[in-house]
């Protein structure tokens, strides 16, 4: 009689959990992930974060990086019209069904390449901004060189892997350079977007990231899917001026992707938070520069910066080692002192200060020049 008591009240108790609890619990496979801080771009969680893997149409989030570079350089305007090219029309997979000759202006290109991931417009895009394809996949590797990425290497513009040898990237990577996309608003007019259209309605564009639908604060960012690199999705989001980045690469089907994406923004919203570092302006004290034709330097103040934080964490203190003299001649760039951040008695974070302009050193020509003024 024990026992059948206790299996029924096993039974009463498990039904009366929801089954979410389960299925959060689930560990959901993918073969690499990684949950990244937007503002400070610290690494939270991750998961084969550097192995090395086809990112599918994730690709084009450099592409998009680089067309939002050439658009604030004032290099091409969002009016500019573009003419197809027979290369352009011949891209597979998703599109917006270019026609050789067809105008279409760069905002219009880069919203079809956002919102519905067309390849014949993020391909005549790159086109226009270097003046071919090759060019315009060598602007990505040395712009992937640049931001200091060692698992990235493309060989196009789209993600396209099916003819490729060497195209791959990182979530780790991947992460950065959405950490670099998301500075623009214009990208966020367009990854927020469920539904829009081209040609005056005539082509529908759907957004393949629904979690645009249903989590609350995202913010973009782009999805792949091919049969090598699997069910891929770099998701971003923002609550309360804090935003996080996360990216799947790799997984079973397209609900895990978005799922797995759900439960790491989760963790970050739920668990850290941003502050911001506050800075003494009377602590920064003047350097004496002996020597010097200047008598003193002050440092100047660092720019307003944040950290991230777990919730639970209490208020940032500083410690600041301002240097009492320092010898000419002074270049700019020489370090005046630094300051030291702790939290809950733990560094977490150091920054120097840095002597902005030359201070040159003070000799008996330069002396003698000077009285030369006075006679």
């Amino acid at each position: 009689m024990k026992r059948f008591l206790v299996f029924i009240l096993s039974v009463c108790i498990a039904l009366a959990i929801p089954s979410t609890v389960y299925a959060k619990q689930e560990k959901i496979k993918a073969k690499a992930s990684i949950l990244m801080c937007i503002q400070t771009g610290d690494v939270i969680k991750e998961y084969n974060s550097d192995k090395r893997l086809s990112p599918a149409s994730v690709t084009k989030i450099m592409s998009i990086l680089l067309v939002m570079e050439a658009i604030d350089s004032g290099k091409i305007k969002l009016d500019d019209m573009v003419t197809a090219s027979e290369n352009a029309v011949s891209k597979g997979g998703s599109q917006i069904w270019l026609e050789v000759g067809e105008q279409m202006s760069v905002d219009d290109l880069l919203k079809a390449v956002i919102i519905s991931s067309a390849n014949d417009a993020c391909t005549l895009l790159g086109e226009y901004i270097a003046g071919s394809d090759t060019a315009f996949v060598a602007m990505m590797n040395d712009k992937v060189k640049e931001l200091g990425l060692k698992n990235t290497n493309f060989e196009n513009s789209t993600g396209l892997d099916d003819e490729t040898t060497n195209h791959y990237s990182s979530a780790y990577d991947i992460a950065v350079i959405a950490c670099n996309v998301m500075k623009y608003d214009l990208v966020k007019k367009y990854s927020t977007v469920w539904l829009d259209s081209l040609r005056d309605g005539k082509t529908e564009l759907n957004n393949t990231n629904k979690l645009v639908n249903t989590y609350n604060g995202i913010t973009g960012l782009k999805t792949g899917t091919t049969s090598i690199a699997g069910f891929c999705l770099c998701a971003t989001a923002e609550r309360d001026g804090i935003g996080f980045v996360s990216v799947v690469l790799g997984a079973e089907n397209s609900e895990n992707r978005f799922a797995l994406s759900s439960q790491l923004l989760d963790f970050g919203f739920a668990n850290y938070k941003l502050e911001q570092i506050k800075v003494d302006e009377k602590k920064l004290t003047d350097v004496k520069v002996t020597n010097g034709l200047v008598k003193s330097v002050k440092p100047p103040i660092p720019k307003q910066s944040s950290v991230l934080l777990d919730k639970s964490a209490s208020e940032i203190t500083c410690k600041y080692n301002i240097k009492e003299r320092i010898k000419a001649p002074v270049k700019a760039g020489d370090v005046l002192g630094e300051i030291t951040y702790y939290c809950d008695n733990k560094k977490i974070s150091t920054v120097k200060l840095f002597a902005e302009n030359d201070i040159n050193e003070t000799t008996f020509t330069l002396i003698f020049k000077s009285l030369l003024k006075y006679i």
